[in-house]
């Protein structure tokens, strides 16, 4: 079999059970060695070294396949266990070469009934979270592209939602995090081109742990795969990861159920000048009113219409 990650080094956060698991294990079949990460199991210790839980039988998995991988339990969205994070991949395999930022929480509520720290954790570990493992990352590469005088290879793959493209209504932080996560990508992809480091973002739907109660009513079928098992999307992220993917910058994907979809960027659909310097109230009235009343009722810059994307 083709082993095109064979002689990398990758991080996957949130890597201890459901997706990020899938994507570890992925990689490794792929021939990456892996840092296994995921937060507040047993057996922590100051450096965020595991002995054990879930992040070491992930780690404990793919060695017995044959793999190298070793386990972390720093909590990424603190900024100097992301950092302790990839000097251990450092350290352990001397270097790095893919990040899989993954880790992430649920507070879902209305944004009426929500309270601050609803708000203020799930904004904290996805959006801050991949913050700062990104952050050490690029630079470690920016390192040593410079030290080279030439490209390194670096890979980064974040994970954002359908709930920021659809506009979740329950989920307001969670969105929001996601949303500002694209954002993040887009910055990161131009910021670290140069150095030849690529950063696309998925936006996939799984059935996890954490989104159990967001699937509830969508049983896996007796007689089908599963459209909502993870291995749907973890090849994706081993492709994303890889050497064929090197021209694929910047980009955000969409993947379930046998099927990606590719989200172009929004697109200036009309442009209105003023007749004067600027703009006043009646002017406004007079151009925006007839432009928004031929549109559909209840439409928004959300895009509702991926959540009805499926194979075939």
């Amino acid at each position: 079999m083709s082993l095109p990650l064979e002689g990398r080094s990758a991080i996957v956060t949130g890597a201890g059970r459901g997706l990020g698991r899938a994507e570890a294990l992925e990689l490794a079949r792929l021939g990456a060695r892996v840092v296994v990460n995921d937060f507040g199991q047993s057996g922590r210790d100051g450096s965020g070294a595991a002995s054990g839980g879930p992040a070491e039988e992930v780690a404990a998995e793919i060695r017995a396949a044959g793999g190298q991988a070793l386990a972390h339990t720093g909590d990424v969205a603190d900024f100097a266990r992301a950092e302790e994070l990839v000097g251990a991949a450092v350290e352990a395999f001397g270097g790095l070469d893919i990040l899989v930022n993954n880790a992430g929480i649920l507070r879902d509520r209305m944004v009426f009934s929500m309270s601050e720290d609803e708000w203020d954790s799930v904004i904290r570990v996805h959006l801050k979270g991949h913050f700062n493992t990104t952050r050490f990352a690029a630079a470690h590469w920016r390192e040593q592209s410079k030290k080279s005088g030439a490209p390194v290879y670096g890979r980064i793959v974040n994970t954002a939602s359908e709930a920021f493209l659809a506009g979740s209504a329950g989920q307001p932080n969670y969105a929001a995090a996601k949303g500002g996560i694209v954002g993040l990508t887009t910055s990161t992809a131009l910021a670290l081109a140069k150095y030849g480091v690529t950063a696309n973002v998925i936006c996939p739907r799984a059935r996890t742990r954490m989104t159990e109660d967001v699937f509830a009513g969508f049983g896996a079928p007796d007689d089908e795969p599963d459209p909502l098992a993870v291995e749907h999307v973890a090849p994706l992220v081993g492709y994303l990861a890889g050497p064929a993917a090197a021209r694929i910058n910047g980009q955000l994907i969409v993947v379930h159920g046998g099927m990606v979809a590719i989200v172009e960027r929004p697109r200036v659909v009309a442009k209105f000048d003023s007749a004067r310097d600027t703009f006043d109230y009646d002017e406004l009235d007079a151009l925006l009113t007839p432009h928004y009343a031929d549109r559909p009722e209840g439409e928004t810059f959300a895009a509702a219409e991926v959540l009805g994307l499926k194979r075939g």
